[in-house]
């Protein structure tokens, strides 16, 4: 049982992830390589901070401004430089390294005694894992409301448009360049939350922990899309929640059936492609006629 609620309070946290991860990934539809060195970013300032005495609401809150900062670096290359998104992400990914040993000081650092969101208040009384599962629901449902509400405003529209097509929002009057950097800004401050949340909950930051954090993300997302289909945009959100989820729990059977935690990596870019090819796989097996003829009566 303990598993099975751990499962879901990381499929929680981790799906703030991927809820970044949507806003560039399906909105603008670009890569975005920052996302490997923001996560751990988040995670370092939000425990360099708690280790030095911050309360651990404001330093959740500086790992938000953290990933904020990452985005907006990305996006002020991209639309000034000119430079390609993807390079553009991996030259701050590969520069936020370095300031990360900086910040923690050394490779790892632990919170051991420490206060966390996860051990404070009325989260300190429940019972084992249910504290993620908690902060989790409290936080997603908080971020799903502001993200549905702003992507309902003419803002947010503008910010929808310049992913649907660019030229026609520049003919529209909108300045594509600003949407794109908030995008970034907005995408990589909820990815840098993240990261804060996921070291409070497992007790340290590393500066490598960013390694394929954008598999998990992506993974949210596309099995979310494959097992609820069209959605509505804020439906469509709590889908990629709901595959994070289903992440986990995929990950938890992988463990069960003996496999190391070494593969993790590899069984998840695995899992990734295999969702990614469903639609191509359909298509040459025709599994939707099968499954038709299968249910049809004799």
């Amino acid at each position: 049982m303990n598993l099975i609620v751990s499962a879901i309070g990381q499929g929680l946290l981790w799906g703030i992830l991927g809820l970044g991860l949507y806003l560039t990934f399906r909105i603008l539809k670009f890569p975005d390589m920052t996302v490997e060195g923001t996560f751990p970013f988040g995670a370092c300032v939000c425990v360099s901070l708690i280790t030095q005495g911050t309360s651990p609401f404001i330093a959740t809150l500086a790992s938000f401004g953290a990933g904020l900062l990452t985005g907006f670096l990305t996006g002020i290359l991209y639309t000034k430089g000119k430079i390609p998104v993807l390079l553009a992400g991996i030259l701050v990914m590969t520069g936020i390294y370095s300031i990360n040993l900086r910040v923690l000081g050394k490779a790892t650092v632990g919170l051991l005694n420490q206060n966390t969101l996860l051990n404070t208040g009325i989260l300190r009384e429940l019972p084992n894992s249910f504290p993620s599962v908690t902060l989790g629901l409290i936080l997603l449902t908080l971020l799903i409301l502001l993200l549905a509400l702003f992507l309902n405003t003419d803002l947010g529209q503008a910010f929808i448009a310049t992913g649907d097509n660019k030229l026609m929002a520049r003919s529209l009057g909108i300045n594509t360049d600003n949407m794109e950097i908030l995008g970034l800004m907005i995408s990589n401050g909820l990815i840098g939350l993240c990261g804060g949340l996921i070291a409070q909950n497992d007790g340290y930051a590393d500066v490598n922990m960013g390694v394929g954090t954008i598999v998990i993300g992506l993974a949210a997302i596309i099995i979310g899309e494959v097992a609820f289909g069209e959605l509505s945009l804020t439906a469509r959100l709590v889908a990629v929640i709901l595959g994070s989820i289903f992440y986990r729990f995929v990950l938890l059977i992988v463990l069960k059936l003996g496999f190391s935690t070494n593969d993790f990596k590899l069984l998840s870019s695995l899992i990734l492609a295999l969702c990614l090819m469903l639609p191509v796989l359909e298509k040459k097996f025709n599994f939707s006629k099968t499954l038709k003829k299968g249910v049809q009566k004799p």
